[in-house]
């Protein structure tokens, strides 16, 4: 078959690749233990599947409009503001099924041949995918082990030039688990203003999953919230990832290109997965925080049963819920990381590669998994580089 040139740039995430050589392994009868894919391993709140429940018997199985639901377009904006502090209409809101429509729209409304797009480096593939799909230039963010995966700076602002066209921020961070500073934020923020047509995406999926501090939106610095496009969704915060719904809060006149795109491709969200999100951010939030809560007690085992691994360096993640260690000193690359730990261990994790070239000597763990199952990884991971070594 001959398809189009297009497809031969756009990626894939291999998360799911390894995903099926470990179902494939456990149909032989190997005990594996995941930490390949980002998906929170609890179940959705009752409160929230009992919402969508009853919109399901109230006759919420049909279209709905493109932008969302006005009922949750309304509950977004009244999150943002209280969460980010920042002046929210709901006409500003977009709902699409899942989060990475909201990618995707953006990076085409956007981009186009002529134009660069900064993107952080470890960072999730899918953005260097979009980016080279739309025919624009993606040059790469690198986030130094160094400095706890955060970008240099001034090495960011070098990289802006006449053709850049969108910036890319994901915090907190995937692959890497770095949570950008305020003051990080502000210096961007005063990059950014430099320059006419010149548009920030800001990832903000894991925007509950901190363990310091609090959450901070570039588009809450002056000047910047008509530069902004937020993304965000339901799957990590309220463990909805089945429920496929995210959304975007973006300029105002950015919104009718992105319906447009919806309309071309999704033409809706499920009606009744937004009644469920209402319930979500309207409804109580202990849950959620007992996720987080747990999550940071994982993250502290898996981060101090790295280092404790020969060869093994490993960052304190500050937010979401991975690690990304730097697997130099086993003598491995990271693929040779990825491939031998599913076969010889039966622990699977992705290859630091999959995330860009400066993932290459890294390996990213996700801690959503119990406690036990990450204690038994970590032995199994030990007494694997050992072997090795």
């Amino acid at each position: 078959m001959t398809v189009a040139d297009r497809m031969n740039h756009l990626g894939t995430e291999t998360a799911f690749e390894v995903l099926a050589k470990a179902r494939a392994l456990e149909a032989q009868g190997k005990e594996i233990v995941h930490l390949e894919i980002g998906e929170p391993d609890f179940d959705t709140p009752r409160h929230i599947v009992e919402a969508g429940i009853n919109a399901l018997r109230n006759g919420f199985t049909h279209y709905g409009p493109t932008p969302g639901l006005p009922e949750l377009r309304e509950a977004i904006a009244r999150n943002s503001r209280e969460v980010r502090g920042i002046s929210t209409d709901p006409a500003q809101v977009v709902v699409t099924p899942g989060a990475k429509p909201i990618m995707f729209y953006v990076i085409l409304a956007l981009a186009e041949p002529g134009v660069e797009v900064i993107y952080p480096n470890p960072g999730f593939p899918i953005y260097e995918s979009m980016v080279r799909f739309s025919g624009a230039t993606p040059v790469p963010m690198r986030l130094l082990e160094e400095k706890g995966y955060h970008p240099n700076l001034d090495d960011l602002a070098r990289k802006i030039t006449p053709k850049t066209r969108l910036i890319i921020l994901n915090s907190p961070e995937n692959p890497c688990g770095s949570v950008l500073t305020r003051q990080e934020l502000e210096t961007i923020a005063g990059l950014v203003r430099r320059q006419k047509d010149l548009y920030v995406m800001s990832d903000e999926i894991y925007k509950d999953i901190l363990y310091t501090g609090e959450h901070h939106s570039i588009a809450a610095f002056p000047g910047l919230a008509d530069r902004t496009i937020i993304l965000d969704g339901f799957s990590k915060s309220y463990a909805m990832t089945g429920w496929r719904l995210g959304y975007g809060i973006m300029p105002q006149e950015l919104v009718p290109h992105v319906v447009r795109l919806a309309v071309n491709s999704v033409s809706c969200a499920a009606t009744f997965s937004q009644r469920a999100a209402v319930a979500a951010l309207d409804g109580p939030q202990d849950e959620m925080q007992a996720m987080t809560a747990e999550f940071a007690q994982r993250r502290r085992l898996i981060a101090d049963g790295l280092r404790s691994i020969p060869g093994v360096r490993c960052p304190e993640p500050e937010g979401a819920f991975y690690a990304f260690p730097n697997i130099e000193g086993t003598g491995m690359t990271s693929r040779q990381f990825e491939d031998r730990a599913l076969a010889e261990a039966g622990v699977a994790l992705l290859s630091g590669a999959a995330f860009g070239q400066y993932g290459e000597g890294y390996v990213r763990l996700s801690y959503a998994n119990s406690q036990a199952n990450i204690r038994k990884a970590i032995d199994r991971l030990d007494k694997f580089v050992r072997s090795v070594n």
